[in-house]
């Protein structure tokens, strides 16, 4: 390590940075964990420190300097996510407490000198141990850590040489994966690390050549990890991650073992047609090598076998099985298509469930990818035609309307664009309209016709004194946002002071008018700080305050400081009760 990246880390892990880093909120977690003597161990390495801090779990922290700069990792679910947490900045202030109570000390060339001694004199002192002692030291442990005794077991087994008994294992990866008991949200990360740690073993099998054995235990070990995750709070995916890792270490052991080709071809099958977490997804394409000729027509006779105990679907058909054993079925066969790289087989496929109008939309993009114009619009007008609204996709919709306009046909293309736009008259719909009509150069008349259209939803839906609750039209919100679309926000405003707008419009708005308009900008303002003030808490009096920042600097513009003050004193006035409120104001010093 270099004499400055001692300097640096001493510069990097001061509490200001570590404030910086962490952020205010971060950095008061991390101080209550340090406080609370959460650090539970704290080790200075050759480039940093590494650290073990209790939280919800015990959490491993790594912080060490890089080309001056401060590289750090937690592998709680914040520092996952590669944000300096809460542990990182206990983990941090705990190595400046060591250097301010003395247990920790740089000298003036550079150098660490720990009261505790450093990892050479740890390792010199166990190198002076006979080894009674040292056997006795590490049973001790075998006894409180059943992680360490785990690791041993396996070590000892991998040493015997001949890996012809599995079961050490697959004993560990039963216990490690607790099959049937429920694991929280909480749990799931050091939960995830002891099932990766049985992985790596598997790993270490492999790169001893033990092939044959690595493929029946990744075998093992995905059957009852895909039966363990129901029991799981995964909310962030892990158990995704390992299911991978375990198949990759499952390839690459065929690859390396070569196993027949007729058995790897069944199991493989199997494997992908009944499991419920895409385990061995495209097999066929993955193990190509491995299976050869022979397994890989081994594998389309199971396939077709299969497949043609699967029933066709008509439009509006069911099958309650849709989403399991038919689909997996069904990608297994499109993978083969795909492979012969055979489009009339793969299209007869997906035809094989026309039970939703997606399912023509499916048959004609795969059409329109293999440049076959005719046939992806003579499939997807089909489904148009099979599907009365309201069961009618909008993808196919816009797929044969893009279709049309390829094939210039505009008026076709319009008449189906404008129904679109009928039924969805929003925003999206208005812009895809254009779109339509821009191609055929007729927006000028159709904008016209959709603005009128628009008019006279609001007319029609108009809201009585007693509706409880906001529809699409009951104000002017969309005709607002058509005009600010279009850059006319002068229009825009006219319909908002016609028949009101949403909030965030109104917003948007007064961004325009205080250009040119400040007092309208003012009053807008003023009027969303009055919303606003109908709650409580801090956030809600920070943003009614940068509001009103908004409106001092526009009376200033209007040369009127006066309006900004008569605002501020209705709000001193009618708020005076929110105390935080008021404490806000005072900090401003506006008086």
């Amino acid at each position: 390590m270099h004499d400055n990246d001692i300097k640096d880390l001493a510069r990097l892990l001061d509490p200001d940075h570590l404030r910086h880093l962490a952020g205010e909120v971060f950095f008061g977690r991390g101080q209550e964990y340090f406080t609370n003597g959460a650090v539970r161990s704290l080790r200075h390495l050759d480039a940093g420190i590494d650290a073990r801090v209790l939280g919800t779990e015990t959490y491993r922290v790594r912080m060490k300097v890089q080309e001056g700069e401060l590289e750090y990792d937690c592998d709680c679910p914040v520092g996952r996510d590669a944000l300096f947490c809460k542990h990182c900045v206990a983990a941090g202030l705990a190595w400046n407490n060591q250097i301010l109570c003395g247990s920790l000390t740089i000298t003036p060339e550079g150098t660490v000198v720990s009261e505790y001694g450093s990892d050479e004199e740890l390792l010199s002192y166990l190198e002076g141990l006979g080894k009674d002692a040292l056997l006795a030291l590490l049973l001790e442990h075998m006894e409180e850590d059943e992680a360490l005794h785990r690791k041993l077991t396996l070590c000892a087994a991998q040493a015997r040489g001949s890996v012809t008994d599995i079961s050490p294992w697959k004993d560990a990866f039963m216990t490690v994966v607790r099959k049937g008991e429920y694991i929280s949200y909480h749990e799931a990360y050091g939960h995830v690390r002891e099932i990766e740690d049985v992985i790596d073993s598997f790993d270490d099998l492999l790169k001893q050549k033990h092939a044959d054995a690595v493929i029946k235990l990744t075998e093992y070990a995905l059957s009852e990890l895909e039966e363990a995750i129901g029991y799981m709070d995964d909310s962030d995916g892990m158990t995704g991650e390992l299911l991978c890792r375990l198949q990759d270490l499952h390839l690459r052991a065929c690859q390396l073992a070569r196993p027949d080709p007729l058995e790897l071809a069944g199991k493989l099958f199997i494997m992908e047609s009944e499991a419920d977490y895409d385990i061995f997804y495209q097999a066929i394409e993955t193990y190509a090598d491995v299976l050869g000729k022979t397994g890989r027509a081994a594998y389309r006779r199971l396939a077709e076998t299969e497949w043609a105990k699967i029933l066709p679907l008509k439009p509006n058909d069911k099958d309650p099985d849709r989403y399991g054993k038919r689909f997996r079925i069904t990608s297994i066969m499109e993978t083969l298509a795909r492979t012969d790289h055979d489009i009339e087989a793969l299209i007869k496929i997906k035809a094989h469930d026309l039970s939703h109008s997606y399912s023509f939309l499916k048959i004609a993009e795969t059409y329109q990818e293999a440049h076959m114009p005719d046939q992806a619009l003579e499939w997807a007008e089909k489904g148009w035609t099979a599907f009365p609204a309201p069961a009618q996709d909008e993808r196919l919709r816009k797929f044969i309307v893009e279709a049309y306009q390829n094939q210039g046909q505009h008026d076709k293309a319009l008449e189906l664009g404008w129904q679109g736009f009928t039924v969805s008259p929003d925003m999206e719909g208005y812009q895809l309209l254009e779109k339509y009509a821009g191609k055929a150069i007729q927006w000028p008349q159709w904008r016209e016709k959709a603005l009128a259209h628009i008019r006279e939803q609001i007319d029609k839906f108009r809201p009585s004194p007693k509706s409880r609750w906001s529809r699409p039209f009951d104000d002017h919100s969309l005709l607002v946002e058509l005009f600010l679309h279009e850059g006319d926000p002068d229009t825009a405003w006219e319909e908002a002071e016609t028949g009101g707008c949403s909030d965030y419009l109104w917003l948007a708005l007064a961004k325009y008018r205080g250009e040119q308009y400040p007092a309208d900008a003012i009053r807008v303002y003023r009027n969303h700080i009055a919303r606003l003030l109908q709650a409580t808490g801090d956030r809600i009096y920070q943003e009614s305050v940068s509001y009103l920042e908004k409106i001092k600097t526009l009376s200033a513009r209007l040369d009127e400081e006066r309006t900004f003050h008569e605002i501020l004193n209705d709000i001193r006035a009618e708020q005076k009760r929110k105390r935080n409120l008021m404490k806000m104001l005072d900090q401003k010093g506006w008086g």
